[in-house]
């Protein structure tokens, strides 16, 4: 059995080609999409800015094995996320991630001394 890592992923795009009705959806829902909804989470938090209403981001916790590395993680959200705006019928393009392995991370913690 192979060693799982648990990675944060950031999938960033571009609105592209919506429908009149999946516009006019975003913007009746964007107050529910905005800072306050940023969360990591393993169904994803979609945030995005009504105006203008251009990019959004999506947050994902992946948890893979390490071996296959970030870029597996990336590749698992970025799916996610086009099943998820497909799914609401909202049009997209560009998908990009950011990855973070969450098991590797340095922590640099202040010593007690100096809090």
């Amino acid at each position: 059995m192979s060693e799982q890592h648990t990675y944060r992923v950031i999938v960033r795009g571009t609105w592209d080609g919506l429908t009149g009705e999946s516009r006019e959806r975003l913007l009746a829902e964007a107050a529910e999409h905005g800072l306050t909804s940023m969360r990591f989470t393993e169904e994803g938090t979609l945030s995005y800015e009504a105006s203008p209403l251009k990019h959004f981001s999506m947050r994902y916790v992946v948890v893979s094995d390490a071996a296959d590395g970030e870029e597996m993680a990336g590749a698992i959200a970025e799916d996610r996320a086009e099943t998820t705006l497909r799914g609401l019928g909202h049009g997209f393009t560009g998908l990009k991630s950011t990855v973070t392995d969450l098991d590797t991370m340095k922590i640099n913690r202040k010593p007690a001394s100096r809090r």
